[in-house]
């Protein structure tokens, strides 16, 4: 691998890292149905709304200039995508499911973004990078299928909108690798948080909290905007441009085991020796997978 390349890859560590505390934080945010606490749809519009106004006051004093005329349906796709799709659908979506639960489900995303990516990045990922993806993948639903107990995975009605999450995040990561070929990844994300806020900031005022909330659950909507909204995606797109969307997209897979982790201490959810088993043959995987040939097509 070109030292870019690892780079890209480490890049794409820190951003997953950070992402990784998302359902956590969300759940935290949201409550549970015998505890509510904000609503799905202001978690997921209030965020970006918070990090549309730290974009603003970034790409002023960064001087950034503005993007080409042909780069803002770019940036639509990328805002519906990451700004609008993913957090809208978990946010109401962790309301009905633990973030262990839904972790497994999101553990699709690094396959789906692959092969988003390798579509539009006119990437052809070897056999044998494939395979690893598909390994992956497969450990991850192994281990849906382990923690389902005898009855298998028990599917809920909130995992639908995890699954279109999952589409829209695969949509708006590989439009928005796109876009950092030639942009600044940091302002990728910044124009696409602005292009959202016309819609984004009346919507989010029409279902702000009208009663008090606890402190936990402002500071997990804190970390959602600032880090999960924002600076995440600093490092996540910088990572795909470098590294690639195909290759990077599978560090990924260890997004679903980090999730858990930090979900103990967070939300007192329960880790045993099989989940830390899983993770360690998702994590070979990728290490595998990463020194697998990627071609970009002619």
């Amino acid at each position: 691998m070109k030292p870019h390349e690892v780079r890209g890859l480490w890049l794409g560590l820190l951003g997953v890292a950070i992402f990784a505390m998302t359902l956590p934080m969300t759940r935290l945010a949201v409550g549970t149905p015998e505890a509510p606490q904000m609503s799905g749809l202001f978690i997921a519009l209030g965020r970006a709304v918070v990090a549309a106004g730290l974009s603003a006051a970034f790409l002023l004093a960064a001087r950034a200039p503005l993007p080409r005329p042909a780069d803002w349906p770019a940036l639509a796709v990328t805002s519906a995508g990451v700004v609008f799709g993913f957090p809208l659908l978990t946010s109401i979506a962790m309301r009905e499911v633990q973030a262990v639960h839904a972790s497994v489900i999101v553990g699709a995303l690094p396959l789906a973004t692959a092969v988003v990516g390798a579509r539009l990045h006119r990437q052809r990922p070897g056999s044998g990078f494939w395979l690893c993806a598909a390994l992956g993948s497969g450990l991850v639903m192994a281990f849906a299928l382990h923690k389902g107990g005898g009855g298998g995975l028990s599917l809920h009605a909130a995992d639908l909108l995890l699954l279109g999450a999952v589409a829209c995040a695969a949509v708006g990561y590989a439009w928005g690798a796109r876009l950092s070929q030639h942009m600044r990844a940091d302002h990728v994300i910044c124009w696409a948080l602005l292009l959202s806020l016309p819609l984004s900031a009346p919507l989010a005022w029409a279902h702000l909290p009208q009663t008090p909330l606890p402190p936990s659950a402002w500071w997990a909507f804190g970390y959602l905007a600032v880090f999960s909204m924002w600076l995440g995606f600093f490092a996540w797109y910088r990572g795909l441009a470098l590294g690639g969307t195909v290759r990077v997209s599978q560090v990924q897979l260890v997004q679903p085991f980090l999730s858990m982790v930090f979900a103990v201490p967070l939300l007192g959810e329960a880790l045993d020796l099989s989940t830390l088993a899983f993770a360690l043959g998702v994590v070979a995987t990728v290490f595998v997978g990463r020194k697998m040939p990627v071609r970009v097509a002619a």
